[in-house]
């Protein structure tokens, strides 16, 4: 038995499928609802709004909020620091200080006295404390939501399902049988127009995309995105206006495409790969890349991904 899900959560559109006990599918959204109650940092009451009020001082978080920050850090590493879930200041900055539906209706620039800090957070597993560097901000948009999708998927199938996939807003996460008992068939559009320019089956595995074309708003005349440049603490100034990677989990897929974004011109395809995935890119022109790889998932032979992170 198959069942499948719409909703609103994380500030975008949820898509769940279920393949199994059709009452999974309530789980499935008390619990991602339960971590964007955690993790929104546009909730004055969630575990990541706490952390960034009080930086610079000790804070006993859930287990689920240890894990994002640790993933954060490890993403922040593995990229040498290209991926850095501390820019909240600099999103704010740049405009991106409430909710998008928000910022995309006014506009403008925001302020923000937070500074970057990545290596310098503690966090420890058993106490369930983190603590932030004072005035260090931490944004869980870049991770948050491929992250998830893997905690929610791995938990539908500890529940007995036979497969699942969790969309959350273009972050994927498969695994187990697809409803016809064969592999998952996940579609990937054009920034631009919307459009389907490719479509990949996978057997288990994560696909994220990350764009500059989306979430965006107007600035004193400039076109303004939520993707920031650390090395300069703007949003980034980039030729590859959208990139695809497919991994072995849905968080690892996030931060490869957004390292894509972020990787100085003609390395995109590149830093997917080093990271161990596999991927798509476009660029200002419409033009679409892909790495050797990528056409192994897209001849319709469903692959479990090898990427491990």
């Amino acid at each position: 038995m198959a069942a499948e899900l719409h909703f609103p959560a994380m500030g975008t559109r949820v898509h769940v499928f279920v393949h199994g006990d059709p009452a999974l599918l309530t789980f499935a959204r008390e619990r991602i609802e339960h971590l964007e109650h955690r993790w929104s940092r546009f909730l004055p009451s969630s575990e990541v709004s706490a952390l960034n009020a009080l930086s610079g001082r000790p804070v006993v978080v859930s287990e689920d909020t240890v894990q994002l920050v640790a993933a954060g850090i490890d993403a922040w590493r593995a990229t040498d620091g290209r991926f850095d879930p501390t820019v909240l200041g600099d999103v704010v900055r740049a405009g991106y200080d409430a909710t998008y539906d928000v910022v995309a209706r006014r506009g403008g620039h925001g302020s923000s006295p937070l500074q970057r800090g990545c290596g310098d957070i503690t966090f420890d597993r058993v106490t369930s404390i983190v603590e932030l560097p004072a005035g260090v901000g931490f944004d869980p948009g870049g991770i948050g939501k491929g992250l998830a999708a893997d905690l929610v998927v791995d938990e539908l199938l500890a529940a007995g399902a036979l497969g699942a996939c969790v969309n959350i807003g273009g972050d994927v996460r498969v695994e187990g049988d697809a409803p016809d008992g064969g592999a998952w068939l996940v579609a990937i559009e054009d920034p631009a127009t919307e459009h389907e320019i490719a479509s990949v089956t996978l057997g288990a595995g994560g696909v994220a995309t990350s764009t500059t074309a989306r979430r965006t708003w107007t600035a004193d005349g400039a076109a303004m995105h939520h993707i920031i440049d650390p090395d300069t603490g703007e949003p980034a100034s980039t030729a590859v206006v959208s990139a695809t990677a497919i991994a072995r989990r849905a968080t690892g897929a996030e931060v490869m495409a957004k390292a894509a974004v972020l990787a100085v011109q003609g390395d995109a395809l590149d830093a997917i790969i080093r990271l161990g995935g596999e991927g798509l890119v476009v660029d200002r022109d419409g033009m679409v890349a892909t790495s050797p790889g990528f056409s192994a998932f897209r001849t319709g032979h469903a692959r479990t991904s090898e990427a491990v992170r």
